[in-house]
């Protein structure tokens, strides 16, 4: 099967937004379960190099999340809100804990292709465009592409 390998990321240029696109062999199902189960998450989150704790998980309408990523003995934690949580949708917000100002409001949608597969479109909105291209220019995609690689061998792994 030939699956997506790269995950496309856009920079809008008149908003401060970054937009990523990838397919994934999954289904709708598969996909928000695995963003909303914490179990799941702390597996696929983030480039191959980082482990990931999470501290605190209640995805539901109004709860909320923080998770630690690791390696080499240093940190980076991460926490925000669950404002919208449904099977085709989540909206929450996002924060690094070593920026707390910037913190963005990230929607993801599953859309289903049929046959198994799935779109996910994920957007970040964050404060204004020296944030937006400083998380651009963190070396993200590295995370994203590694993260999403690892979220489609945890699906594959367990449909198996």
């Amino acid at each position: 099967m030939n699956l997506m390998a790269e995950t496309t990321i856009e920079a809008d240029p008149t908003v401060p937004v970054i937009r990523l696109t990838r397919d994934f062999a999954a289904t709708p199902e598969q996909l928000f379960r695995a963003h909303t189960d914490p179990r799941l998450f702390a597996q696929w989150v983030g480039p191959n190099s980082l482990t990931t704790r999470i501290d605190q998980w209640d995805a539901r309408t109004g709860g909320s999340f923080r998770f630690v990523s690791s390696r080499d003995g240093e940190e980076h934690a991460f926490h925000g809100c669950f404002h919208e949580i449904r099977p085709d949708r989540i909206v929450q917000t996002f924060t690094y804990e070593g920026d707390p100002d910037g913190v963005a409001l990230e929607t993801l949608r599953f859309e289903d292709l049929g046959d198994g597969r799935t779109r996910l479109h994920a957007q970040s909105l964050v404060d204004s465009f020296e944030g937006r291209d400083a998380w651009l220019r963190s070396g993200m995609e590295v995370g994203v592409n590694e993260g999403y690689a690892k979220l489609q061998e945890l699906i594959t792994r367990d449909a198996a």
